[in-house]
């Protein structure tokens, strides 16, 4: 007689475990997911993994010094010597563009973490407190979106630069130090400034719209409600539920920035020779671009290669981290 088993044995389970098919995801994570998902931003995060890597290591890698001369190879084609050429001092312009990116990538970097420090700071302040503050600080970021921020380059400019000169001249007969010789470091603080003193007021509209929307929340009136103190609420509950507009704006505000330093190094504001910047590699570019074209096309094309990655890598930020764009 056969005999059949009608409740087939079952399987310990403990409750304490927790199901494999329910275990939590972050919102990072799952945003992560997202944005590899976007075939554009994916190709756009790569690019700019590639240009932090040649800011890293670069100058290690290049084939060439970027400041050695050669002028029997001046303005030269490309070759299988000079990848990219050579320009109107025989220095190799593929070993100048590496080294461009680093100038670039620090400088960005340096703007957009103090912009963006800035704008959240008086952006939180004037969403959370409102009223009298909030007017005065909207009027006055206000008034500085609206200064032509060339002209404020052009007055910063020959505003610091003497003193900063003088001081580091002297700081040098003091401790004959030989890094207060090196007049790039004069030229990078003054970009910085100029270019983060006009580019932190959208970070500040920004962040005080998202502060508006949250501060009312359940959470933000039952904090209030236990006695916490203002700093606390603004910087454990309002500001991580604000910060995703902000680090999409983040990312598009280094290729902002890495165009607007290009530009005030092309007018003669910002770096300036011997140190490579793509901008003064432009207009060093325009003066040949007749006989030389690529001495023009190899800087350009890279600077906007990056300024198009950056504002696709904003988007799929964007999309990522906006429950608003998710399709499921």
């Amino acid at each position: 007689m056969t005999t059949v088993q009608l409740n087939p044995p079952q399987k310990n389970i403990n409750i304490n475990e927790p199901m494999e098919d329910n275990k939590p995801i972050s919102i990072w994570e799952d945003s992560w997911k997202r944005l590899l998902k976007n075939k554009f931003a994916l190709v756009s995060l790569i690019l700019v993994a590639v240009m932090l890597f040649f800011a890293l290591l670069g100058p290690y890698l290049t084939p060439y010094d970027y400041l050695a001369q050669n002028v029997e190879l001046r303005n030269a084609p490309p070759s299988a010597e000079n990848w990219l050429g050579t320009d109107y001092l025989g220095r190799d312009v593929l070993s100048r563009v590496i080294f461009g990116a680093r100038t670039a990538t620090l400088v960005s970097l340096l703007v957009v973490s103090l912009s963006s420090a800035i704008g959240m700071l008086v952006g939180s302040i004037s969403g959370y407190l409102g009223g009298k503050i909030d007017f005065f600080l909207m009027w006055f970021t206000d008034l500085v979106m609206a200064f032509p921020y060339l002209i404020l380059g052009v007055v910063i400019s020959v505003s610091l630069r003497p003193p900063l000169t003088y001081w580091m001249e002297s700081r040098y007969l003091e401790t004959l130090n030989p890094i207060f010789r090196q007049s790039s470091l004069i030229d990078v603080l003054i970009v910085v400034v100029v270019i983060t003193s006009v580019s932190w007021p959208p970070y500040a509209r920004l962040l005080r719209s998202q502060v508006m929307a949250i501060r009312n929340r359940n959470y933000v009136l039952a904090a209030r409600a236990l006695g916490l103190p203002s700093r606390q609420i603004v910087l454990k509950y309002i500001i991580p539920n604000a910060i995703g507009p902000v680090i999409v704006a983040m990312s598009a505000g280094m290729g902002s920035a890495m165009l607007t330093e290009s530009a005030f190094s092309f007018l003669g504001i910002g770096i300036r020779p011997p140190v490579p910047s793509w901008g003064n590699m432009i207009n060093d570019g325009l003066l040949v671009w007749r006989t030389s074209p690529h001495l023009l096309a190899a800087p350009a094309v890279v600077l906007g290669l990056m300024t198009i990655a950056f504002s696709f890598l904003g988007d799929g930020l964007n999309d990522a981290l906006n429950p608003r764009q998710w399709k499921g």
